[in-house]
């Protein structure tokens, strides 16, 4: 085992672990990961010492919000790599950061346009392109190799000269398998096309660098980053928000209003409309700030080193199918498997008595599913927080379950 990495010292800044009274083995940190001490003070002294609304405000609490703010959306801005803090649009989470660029895109796009997406999406990263056929644009999507990951030899053929957009996920929620860009960057620039990155589950895992990946736009939601729910980020390149109209309209996000026609004021502001979620912005900029300066070479060794004994302990399991990469090569801390016939629902509620709290069901990937040809499985997502004996209460807690459900 690594010694680098003190799991009890970086526990500690983790309120949930320092007040626990009873076991916890948390396994579900692709769904939500816990909540670090730097949000819960930023967000505390926020609202105890400078609540107020941003914009416009000529008193001191207005100010002193609006500062705030803005020092939150710098901190983003560095933990990304982003050129500029114009860059960074904060949203309700990653939903509604794919929603408001896909809404926005739907004013520019014509019938037969198209849009190109994977097997392997979240709904979140599915649904928004979907409906966009109601207006006559075309989604095309990319299979799967049979491990699961998205099968980059078939761009050429489904990246055609209508492409106006490639969405796809920088690693999978169910198998963790990161996705290979630089065939996708290649394939849309080759086109003129834009590509959205949903970095909901990387972001906890390492800072994606937006100057180095060539994407145009980027998600991720706060909660899956150590950081509060309500608050995410849409990061676009300067020139890619600058062609978007506003999805949504309101107080905040104008130049000027008449009564026969109005003007949008500039990126970021264009698509901040009404009351954003300050003081969430606000915790998820003090724990960016945190994530920064981490060793994260020590983190990914120690994380890889648990995923390891994870999946070598799986493999052990009778019964047990791994969906996804047969090892942990390009992929993140996550693992979906079924226990023979049992059904995960049955599976996580015998190891939530035995204080082993994981994710059962279809994960909100449902073409995923049917191609690995199951309704449901049961997924197991690690955080560096979590140790050797979370690990080894999840194992045991399987052999129990083959156990009692049988």
């Amino acid at each position: 085992m690594p010694n680098d990495h003190d799991v009890s010292a970086f526990r500690r800044d983790f309120p949930l672990y320092a007040n626990l009274d009873r076991p916890l083995h948390y396994l579900d940190n692709a769904a939500t990961a816990q909540m670090h001490q730097s949000a819960f003070d930023a967000m505390r002294r926020h609202d105890t010492q400078a609540r107020g609304n941003v914009l416009r405000g000529n008193h001191r609490l207005a100010e002193a919000a609006t500062e705030a703010y803005e020092n939150a959306r710098a901190g983003v801005a560095r933990y990304l790599n982003a050129t500029t803090v114009e860059e960074i649009v904060f949203t309700s989470g990653t939903t509604a950061a794919i929603n408001l660029v896909a809404g926005a895109m739907g004013y520019l796009l014509r019938p037969g346009d198209e849009i190109v997406v994977s097997l392997a999406e979240h709904h979140s990263n599915f649904l928004p392109w979907q409906r966009l056929q109601e207006q006559g644009v075309v989604l095309r999507v990319l299979p799967l190799t049979s491990e699961g990951r998205i099968d980059m030899s078939l761009l050429p053929a489904i990246v055609g000269g209508r492409c106006r957009l490639i969405a796809l996920s920088h690693a999978s929620n169910v198998t963790g398998a990161i996705t290979d860009l630089v065939p996708v960057i290649a394939a849309a620039r080759a086109v003129g096309a834009r590509v959205l990155l949903d970095g909901a589950q990387y972001v906890q895992h390492g800072r994606p660098d937006m100057q180095a990946l060539g994407a145009d736009f980027y998600v991720f939601s706060g909660h899956k980053c150590f950081g509060p729910t309500g608050v995410g980020v849409l990061w676009g390149r300067r020139e890619a928000l600058a062609e978007l109209p506003p999805f949504m309209v309101g107080g905040g996000m104008v130049g000027r209003v008449a009564l026969r026609e109005s003007t949008w004021a500039e990126p970021p502001r264009r698509f901040e409309a009404g009351t954003p979620p300050i003081a969430q912005a606000v915790g998820l900029g003090a724990v960016l700030d945190w994530l920064v300066g981490q060793p994260w070479e020590q983190l990914r060794s120690h994380e890889e080193h648990l995923f390891e004994r994870l999946l070598a302990g799986l493999r052990n399991i009778p019964g047990v199918r791994l969906l996804g990469p047969a090892d942990r090569r390009e992929r993140l801390p996550v693992v979906s498997f079924n226990l023979g016939e049992l059904h995960p629902h049955d599976v996580c509620q015998v190891l939530d008595e035995r204080h082993v709290a994981l994710r059962g069901g279809h994960h909100c990937a449902q073409p995923l599913m049917e191609f690995f040809g199951v309704a449901a499985t049961v997924r197991a997502s690690l955080a560096a927080y979590n140790d050797v004996a979370d690990v080894d209460a999840l194992l045991a807690g399987l052999e129990h379950a083959r156990q009692v459900l049988a």
